[in-house]
Order: structure tokens, then sequence, then C-alpha cells
């Protein structure tokens, strides 16, 4: 998000200058909590605090006006459905066209095309965040465009540059958070850092397939293309970036170059990249009364790099943290975040380092081809917070073993 206005004033949601005060003339009032980032995580956690209590005074700080861009994949999962039904918004996507298919295709080519369990929506990211942001407006939220620069803990309230002073704060301002630097907690490892390019293509207006196609070259590695129902599909490349790094060529032609590669039916337009950081390499979710959530706090998926989900929910556990323990939200946010995501993320943990082989993927893909059920675990893994039943890791396991051994399961489990 780029401020191009400078550094003028404060403007509020309809546009007004602001000085630092209320409408009511006071000035560097308490505000009970201020959410950093306007994004999927800021605006659940601006309305999972007013929603749990109302008429709480919320101010949601974003550089940016709404609509805006950002890159991404734009999928949104039933998981983060669930999510905005919970923030009382269950209808925020109706009017965009489901996407029931998954097709994913293994380093080696094996393909597996079923459809998904529920139903997936692709939604750019310049209609879903400005609906997010009105729906806390409307919500009584106040929202502001303003970049933050400075963040004083010292005292009983958390100051920001030196104006806004708060109970709690949620940084929510993406990977590049500036709010974590400024309490002192490290960026995500780059051996934990995805980057990506995303771009829209034109598709069939009936195309309702999301696909995922993977590539040995550089391997963690894929290309998607998920279609938005009106004829054009978010499109996009992504691998880690010490790979990218390896490749020795210029990131613009390596990531460019392997999406045509891989989608050649599919010519990409507005392209622009952007760095995922992990969640095998997610820091501290906070310090004092700040608390880290969605991109800021390193949750995206290591498997298939999505973050709607993971930003929806811990905005909304971090808002609900703010309002129950306003005195010192952060051991309360922790908790509700490992209850929620613990096995989970433990779980992507094992499975990213795995991973790491793509024997393994083939095993696990050649094995859904067969099993539904392996199919439904891989999307609620990848997109959701599913975890692996024994039994089903058992039935991969030997397929790796006997695909390693033998070298015949991989051909054999082509459609």
């Amino acid at each position: 998000m780029d401020d191009s206005r400078g550094d003028g004033g404060d403007r509020d949601s309809d546009g007004r200058e602001q000085d630092g005060r209320e409408q009511d003339g006071r000035e560097q009032d308490v505000w009970d909590l201020v959410v950093v980032g306007g994004g999927p995580a800021g605006a659940a956690a601006a309305l999972g605090a007013v929603r749990m209590r109302p008429g709480l005074r919320v101010l949601l700080l974003d550089k940016a006006d709404f609509p805006r861009d950002k890159a991404c994949g734009d999928g949104i999962a039933a998981h983060g459905r669930d999510e905005l039904a919970k923030l009382g918004i269950p209808d925020l996507i109706d009017d965009y066209r489901p996407t029931p298919r998954l097709s994913v295709v293994s380093p080696s080519g094996v393909r597996v095309s079923a459809d998904v369990a529920r139903p997936n929506h692709v939604v750019p990211r310049m209609v879903f965040d400005a609906r997010l942001v009105e729906a806390a407006r409307a919500a009584g939220v106040r929202v502001r465009r303003h970049r933050v620069r400075t963040l004083d803990l010292g005292g009983p309230v958390v100051v920001i540059d030196g104006r806004y002073r708060a109970r709690a704060v949620v940084a929510a301002d993406g990977a590049n958070s500036a709010v974590r630097r400024l309490i002192g907690l490290p960026a995500t490892a780059s051996r934990h850092t995805a980057i990506a390019v995303r771009g829209y293509a034109d598709v069939p207006a009936d195309d309702d397939v999301q696909l995922i196609a993977m590539q040995k070259a550089g391997w963690p590695a894929y290309a998607w293309s998920f279609p938005i129902g009106d004829g054009t599909a978010n499109v996009g490349f992504g691998m880690l970036l010490p790979r990218l790094h390896a490749t020795g060529a210029p990131g613009r032609q390596v990531l460019h170059g392997r999406l045509a590669e891989l989608l050649p039916d599919r010519p990409a337009r507005d392209l622009r990249a952007h760095h995922l950081p992990l969640s095998t390499g997610r820091p501290s979710p906070g310090a004092g009364r700040v608390m880290l959530a969605g991109d800021a706090a390193s949750l995206i998926n290591p498997l298939t790099g999505e973050g709607i989900y993971y930003a929806l929910l811990s905005g909304r556990l971090a808002g609900e943290s703010a309002v129950e323990a306003p005195g010192d939200p952060l051991p309360l946010y922790r908790r509700k975040l490992r209850q929620a995501l613990g096995r989970h993320l433990r779980t992507t943990d094992v499975l990213a380092r795995l991973a790491q082989s793509t024997g393994f993927i083939d095993a696990a893909i050649g094995t859904a081809v067969h099993r539904k059920e392996v199919f439904d675990l891989l999307v609620e893994v990848g997109l959701g917070s599913g975890t692996v039943p024994p039994p089903l890791a058992l039935a991969v396991g030997a397929r790796w073993l006997r695909d390693t051994l033998g070298g015949k399961g991989r051909s054999a489990s082509r459609p």
C-alpha cells in the first residue's frame, strides 16, 4: 500500500482532515483498541472487538485509502467464510460465484481433480478488503488514513506517533509490518519466506475449477489459476525465497517466466510480486499490549501460501482478547491462538519438512487420486485448520515408500 499523499493530516473515513481531536474536542483520548492495518486481519480484529462489546472505542488506521489493490491469490476457503459468519457478516461475498472443484498437479505430473467438500470463493482483494473495512465502519469503528512511524510502550497505555493512545494495539500491517519492527521483533527469516507474483488472466466464463500446478524446478514451487466467475482468473506463481536467489537470475525473469511456462494458455496482466512469511518461521505473537495478527505474525500456510483464513481468525481472536483482558491481552491471545491453531501448525510444520521431497508430494496426490478422504484432508490442511489422522498418514507414507523403492506407483496413478 503506497502512501501517495505524503505526510499531511490524517483523513477520517469520510475524507475530512483530522487534527488529533475527537469531534467532541477532547485531545489525546484513550482508545480501547487501535488496529494498525485494514486488511482481513485488521478488519477482523476491529469487528471482533466491537461485536463482543458494542460501543467500544476502536480506531482502525491504514496508510492507504480503500478500495486498494493487494497482491494475493484472492482465494477465500470455507473456513474463511466461517470466520465471516462469526464476525456477523456471513453474506459478505454471497454475490461471488463459488468454485466447487479443485485440480492439483504434482511435481511429476500426477493429477487429482475432485469436488471439494465445501466450495471456495475467489474475491479480488480490491473488493474484499474494502467490504470488510466498510463493515467495520458500519459497526462503529473509526477508520483513518495514517502511516504509523513510532510506538511508545513505556507507559500505562501505548502511544502511537505521540497522538493516539490505546489500551491495546493489534498490528495487522502485513508481511513487512512496521509495528513488528517497532516493538523489536525480527522479520521472518528468508528460509521461511516465499515470494510470489500475481496477475489476472482471461478464462472461459464457465471456468469453475481452481488449479494448482506444481513444478520440480526450484521445488517447492507452483502456479495457480483461481477463476473469479466473471471471465477472469487470479493467476500466479510462487516459490521459496532462497530457491529464487539460488537461480542467480533476476526475480522478475524467473517468476514471470515460470508462470508463463506453467500456464501458457493464460497470459497474465497486472503482475505484482509479494512476500509471504510462512508459519514455519512465526515470531512471537506480540509484545506488551501489542498483538500481531495475520501476515504480521507470519501466519501463512507453508504448504499452500493460504493466509486469509489465518488472518481473519487471528484478527478476531486478537480483537476479542483486547476486550476480555484489556490490561494484559497478549497472554490470552497467545492461548487462544494455541487452542485454535496449535495442533494444525505443528502438522503443517512437519508436512512442510516432508514436502521438501517431491516424492512425498507425488505420493500424497497419488493417494488422493484413489481416496477421496485423502483429497479432502489435503484441502483441510492446506486451506483450513486440519490435522492428519494416523491411518491416512500411514497410507501416504506407504505409497511414498513403494514409489521410492519400486518407481512404479507414480506412473500407475496418472488418470
